[in-house]
């Protein structure tokens, strides 16, 4: 017996027309790009002198199929005793995320804040074993607010000057 049993008098309700939802997901993770340099080994394992870390983050997002996107989180620690370069270590986590039929208000925000905050820890621990496994100790990156991150660079593109052109 295939049919439904339905009372009596009753009518089967019409099929509702889908309606598109928002719908966001984690496709894929991956290490983009990984690096390491120690430009002055062995020298440097024997210096006692602390180093000065330099760090650097930025992300950036680019869509490459429909509803589906590429958001990157580069990561480059620098290390410096005086004028000599200990270690330059970098790392780009990657992740692919379908985001369909999200407001185009709402998906520059996604992209830039909740995104990097999806692979920030998957650089962080990068970061942090490539540089132990350089004979270093590990570098243990604090917390980044991509919320920050954005709302800084919207606040420089709004203060940029605007070249018009007189025609």
């Amino acid at each position: 017996m295939n049919q439904a049993t339905q009372p009596p008098g009753s009518q089967a309700a019409p099929a509702a027309a889908p309606a598109t939802q928002p719908a966001f997901q984690v496709e894929k993770l991956y290490v983009k790009d990984l690096s390491l340099e120690v430009p002055n080994a062995p020298h440097v394992f024997m210096q006692e002198e602390s180093p000065q870390l330099e760090i650097q983050v930025r992300n950036e997002a680019s869509q490459f199929a429909d509803g589906l996107f590429e958001v990157v989180v580069t990561v480059t620690v620098t290390a410096r005793a005086g004028e000599k370069t200990i270690f330059l270590a970098e790392a780009a986590q990657a992740g692919i995320f379908t985001a369909r039929g999200i407001p185009q208000a709402d998906l520059e925000p996604l992209l830039a804040i909740a995104c990097p905050n999806i692979l920030y820890p998957y650089v962080r621990e990068a970061i942090s074993d490539l540089v132990t496994r350089a004979g270093f100790p590990a570098v243990l990156l604090q917390p980044v607010s991509f919320e920050q991150l954005y709302l800084e660079r919207r606040q420089q593109a709004a203060d940029a000057p605007r070249i018009e052109v007189a025609q």
